[in-house]
């Protein structure tokens, strides 16, 4: 029997073309999780899919089909904000690309995609000025979200609870361990309890902003360990195209001085 879904709130993460005139979207939806769905004739400049089917946008999508890929038959905006710019679109690119790798299909998170949700708003009405929290506290989210998080209220080896002023690293595996004096990515063990107690809060984006607002810096490179692990890459692509963009830079400085960047590279998300 067909599937068939109405009006689903959702987000496009990511098109790829399919023909001359159509594409397949990756969509996060909030009931039906990652799902791939084929838009017909979008790219035909009559199809009025055209200016709504964009990522970054709060969507309402029917479609039908019970094969891997289902065919797309209305999208509608939903309004409350516009796309991100700048900074603030780097950011949520980089959010897609963590929900790309880590969620596997048609497998639903509706409190995620709430989550998702809200810090996309954020990105879109704030993004210069909450830009490096949010894309902090999404990664602690999304690995939470999906069980990939160890708890950060005890070590990992023994569950014994943190002790509020010695000083622990999160390992790749095995969650956390008190730091040695050579250990540059530690913090206090209050400061990863608090953490923890925003991530179980009822509505954790805004206590997790809060919580990192201090740690964010420290927090980058054990984060960026466990994604690059459970992710299985080396490099996410929207900080491999700012590392390029930067190397290009570089190259057209006092070496070359003919061909000069208008303003300096912007860092990646996963850098900030």
């Amino acid at each position: 029997m067909s599937k068939r879904a109405h009006e689903e709130p959702a987000f496009v993460l990511h098109r790829y073309d399919w023909s001359e005139s159509s594409l397949i979207l990756e969509v996060f939806t909030r009931h039906h999780g990652r799902i791939a769905l084929v838009a017909k004739g979008v790219k035909r400049p009559t199809s009025q899919f055209r200016p709504v089917l964009l990522p970054l946008q709060p969507l309402a999508l029917s479609w039908s089909g019970d094969a891997e890929v289902r065919t797309l038959k209305s999208a509608q905006w939903q309004g409350g904000h516009v796309m991100p710019t700048g900074d603030g679109l780097l950011a949520g690119s980089y959010l897609n690309e963590l929900l790309l790798k880590l969620l596997a299909r048609e497998d639903p998170h509706p409190r995620l995609f709430d989550l998702y949700a809200l810090a996309v708003q954020l990105l879109a009405e704030r993004g210069g000025e909450l830009q490096p929290l949010v894309v902090r506290s999404f990664e602690l989210l999304v690995l939470r979200s999906i069980g990939l998080l160890p708890d950060l209220s005890c070590e990992g080896s023994n569950l014994a609870p943190l002790r509020p002023e010695l000083r622990y690293v999160l390992l790749t595996e095995g969650g956390l361990r008190q730091a040695h004096d050579d250990d540059a990515h530690a913090l206090r063990g209050d400061q990863w309890s608090a953490l923890q107690a925003a991530l179980d809060a009822p509505s954790p984006l805004l206590p997790t902003l809060r919580a990192a607002a201090e740690l964010h810096q420290t927090l980058r490179i054990p984060l960026r360990n466990l994604l690059h692990y459970h992710g299985n890459v080396r490099v996410f692509g929207t900080r491999q195209l700012m590392l390029d963009v930067q190397a290009l830079s570089r190259r057209h400085l006092p070496g070359n001085p003919s061909i000069r960047p208008a303003v300096p590279a912007p860092e990646s998300p996963e850098s900030r």
